[in-house]
């Protein structure tokens, strides 16, 4: 007779105790999977105090500082590659800027401006499977320019998949950083790609440290992925030795196959961060893409974790404006931390910061913008600022539905499509 084999239940992980945690992180612990599992399953309820504990690390390492970072598109769009969340994608039909190279002048004049606004790291991005020899030469001129009038600024490029001696040639003329996104987990990778591996990503990162590139990798989060597959995303980071980690949040552009995904709560974004600032302590963790429509009225409250943000707009997109980004950083009592000077120099503590973020004015926009300024931010629009914002205070608060935000009908916020800055004949937002 033919046994059956016992039926197996998946045990919930049990939330943790973010005090006890954050202190043995402190003491030199490193977080294993298993508890960064029970910090995502940590209660709407006590997020905000997983946040405060969590914190206590970000200024141990970076004090009350915040890095600005500013985004230079320097060629948008036209991509050969299949990603599923990428407006840029093969196929993509969403209605973004297409252009080729800008000039190396207009490169600078674009990243200066970004400087003017507080960025210690200027990233330079061209859309594409991977440089061709000539478009790391533009890069190294652009780099050369750049740092002839800056020299005190970081320059990272973000170039696609690398061949030999492009690291060391980026190396030589320069650059100080590489960014290439793991994207997400190596067990979902094919089901957001077809047209490279993750593999093929892993190896880009390596040559960049291999030529002595500061790697800056990062993680998409809302794409369908499991609690599970986050944790193995940020775990293969850890151990990847990414010495900046970029969390983007997916900007579901209509036109790519995943338009209308809705998966992110505020909480849930908060929950994800303070993993992240766990997992890798003193690692510098940027809020990237896609925090204005996701964490709304959160951003301020995200910084108690996260370190690192992009100033204005992203590559296809708009994000709020580089005055309110600036007022964000400055009301929340962080300050922008400067070029030349350590990551927290005589301000890191572990201590918690007191809470002046966590705001529940109705008369907010969806990012946490005044109302009366939503028709100038980059997630939002006068149309639908005043119908969001109570979607936005009650998944704010505390004891919220974990799903809450996966409710908000489809449309509600969308990406905000680019049309000033690079690629144009309009300012910039910096």
């Amino acid at each position: 007779m033919a046994q059956t084999a016992p039926e197996t239940t998946r045990t919930e992980p049990v939330p943790a105790d973010p005090a006890t945690l954050a202190a043995t992180v402190a003491a030199g612990h490193r977080l294993t999977a298993k508890e960064s599992l029970a910090v995502l399953a940590t209660p709407d309820a006590d997020t905000l105090r997983l946040v405060t504990e969590a914190g206590r690390l970000r200024r141990r390492h970076f004090g009350n500082t915040v890095k600005v970072n500013y985004l230079v598109n320097l060629k948008s769009g036209l991509c050969p590659e299949d990603c599923t969340y990428c407006s840029q994608r093969l196929g993509s039909t969403a209605e973004i800027l297409k252009y080729s190279w800008l000039k190396p002048e207009e490169a600078v004049e674009q990243a200066k401006l970004g400087i003017g606004g507080g960025a210690s790291r200027v990233c330079l991005v061209a859309s594409g499977r991977g440089p061709s020899n000539r478009d790391v030469e533009r890069v190294a001129t652009m780099t050369d320019q750049l740092k002839a009038e800056h020299p005190e600024v970081e320059v990272c490029a973000c170039l696609g998949l690398l061949k030999d001696n492009q690291a060391d040639q980026l190396r030589e003329a320069g650059v100080d950083a590489y960014n290439h996104n793991l994207n997400t987990a190596e067990s979902k990778y094919e089901e957001i790609t077809t047209t490279h591996t993750y593999a093929d990503r892993v190896d880009t990162v390596e040559r960049a440290k291999g030529a002595g590139l500061s790697p800056c990798s990062g993680l998409i989060v809302g794409m369908g992925e499991s609690d599970e597959q986050v944790v193995e995303a940020v775990m293969a980071l850890r151990d990847l030795g990414s010495d900046s980690i970029p969390v983007n949040f997916l900007m579901p552009f209509e036109g790519t196959p995943l338009a209308g995904t809705w998966e992110l709560t505020p909480l849930r974004c908060l929950r994800i961060l303070a993993m992240v600032r766990l997992a890798c302590p003193d690692t510098e963790l940027r809020l990237a893409g896609g925090r204005e429509m996701h964490l709304r009225g959160l951003q301020a409250t995200a910084l108690e974790v996260a370190n690192s943000l992009f100033l204005g707009d992203y590559l296809t997109s708009e994000g709020q404006t580089a005055e309110q980004d600036l007022a964000m950083i400055a009301d929340a009592g962080f300050r922008v931390f400067g070029a030349g000077e350590a990551p927290g120099a005589g301000e890191a503590s572990g201590q918690a910061a007191p809470w002046a973020a966590v705001s529940g004015d109705p008369a907010e926009a969806p990012c946490g913008a005044p109302a009366h300024a939503a028709a100038s931010c980059g997630c939002c629009s006068s149309e639908t600022s005043v119908e969001t914002s109570a979607e936005t205070s009650a998944d704010a608060g505390a004891g919220t539905s974990a799903d809450a935000g996966a409710d908000i009908p489809a449309g509600t916020l969308e990406p905000r499509i680019r049309r000033r800055g690079a690629g144009t004949a309009d300012a910039p937002n910096a």
